[in-house]
């Protein structure tokens, strides 16, 4: 008996719906059995997950706020994603983009009215991103090398430029006034995104939704998203159509490290308000991969994905406080990469059907 994959002939929509809730189930069912392993109630940790995360306007707030970065991380991802090509280098120029947001921060944004002085820090971070991601975007669109390779190669070293410029030198982003531990020089107040209230959500969640707005419109209904369309599904049929394909690789790749590099300057002007390694490497260009894959590439989804995925991470903290439980931080990091794998096999079997042949006889399964 043998078994393999046969590309289904149509791909109903109500498959395609259904793919990334339950893959979403199956991963909680499967953190549901290690939770019994380890000792812990599951259904004592999922209640004290979604009671810290939706259920108080703290909560809500602040999944709100970890949602902001993961919903631009997400459109970097989706973005270039849904063409074929693998940018899972949001990591690395979310780093870049948070360099080059602090440093307009510091040098430009001081003596500019609120508006103008985050606008600026924006600009300057999706600057960065886009610039990181220059290296791989030519390379692959030239020379056709793996943009998974060097997008990811691409991350350690910005994760390590980061950490030189505030822990290894006495950089231009280091604190000179810091003498018992390195820290980042804080930005001005007029480069920061205004809080909501007493909470710790700002307006950068409005920024990141109109962006998410302006990336569906720019794949709906532009040329330049009709170009990325065509060359994903088929470059050679692009390229008789006089479609330059390096061009929309390049330019998709682009795209997607200046999302990330947003992604960047919003922890920058929202949280952190300095360029701070320590909270700034916390995964979440990898966790735009997740986002993306669950969302099926479309920007309205990722909003709600990343919302979810961002209690999620919000609740981490809340699991050691249960009593008589403690259970670890890293269960929802656990679970987000459950998500992931079953997100990616959910994905393979709304595409294919499984058969296996059995006497010479194929039969559908």
């Amino acid at each position: 008996m043998s078994f393999r994959l046969e590309r289904r002939l149509e791909v109903h929509w109500w498959n395609q719906a259904l793919t990334p809730v339950l893959s979403i189930l199956a991963a909680l069912a499967f953190g549901a059995v290690f939770l019994l392993f380890e000792g812990f109630n599951p259904f004592t940790v999922y209640k004290a997950l979604f009671e810290a995360s939706f259920t108080s306007k703290f909560g809500i707030t602040d999944s709100l706020t970890v949602a902001v970065p993961l919903i631009l991380t997400g459109l970097a991802a989706a973005v270039v994603f849904r063409m074929g090509l693998f940018n899972i280098g949001a990591e690395g120029q979310l780093y870049l983009g948070a360099i080059f947001a602090a440093w307009a921060g510091i040098a430009i944004a001081d003596n500019l009215p609120t508006v103008l002085g985050v606008t600026v820090v924006l600009i300057a971070g999706a600057i960065g991103g886009a610039l990181w991601a220059l290296p791989a975007a030519y390379f692959k669109a030239y020379f056709g090398t793996s943009e998974i390779i060097s997008t990811l190669m691409l991350t350690f070293i910005a994760l390590f430029l980061m950490r030189y410029l505030i822990f290894g030198s006495h950089s231009y982003w280091r604190d000179p006034e810091s003498a018992t531990f390195p820290q980042g020089r804080k930005i001005p107040e007029t480069a920061r995104f205004e809080l909501w209230g007493n909470t710790r959500l700002h307006w950068g969640l409005l920024v990141a939704i109109a962006i998410a707005a302006a990336v569906w419109v720019l794949i709906k209904y532009t040329s330049i998203g009709y170009d990325m369309n065509v060359v994903g599904s088929a470059p050679e049929s692009a390229r008789y159509a006089g479609i330059s394909v390096r061009r929309t690789i390049m330019l998709a790749i682009l795209l997607s490290g200046a999302l990330g590099g947003l992604a960047g300057a919003t922890e920058v002007a929202g949280r952190s308000f300095s360029l701070d390694p320590n909270g700034l490497e916390l995964g979440l260009g990898f966790t735009g991969i997740v986002v993306a894959s669950l969302a099926r590439y479309n920007p309205w989804a990722v909003i709600l994905v990343a919302t979810f995925l961002g209690g999620l991470r919000n609740a981490g903290v809340a699991l050691q406080s249960l009593p008589g439980e403690r259970v670890p931080v890293e269960v929802s990091l656990m679970l987000q990469g459950a998500i992931l794998l079953f997100a990616i096999g959910g994905e393979v079997f709304a595409r294919y059907s499984l058969s296996y042949s059995r006497s010479g006889k194929v039969v559908a399964a």
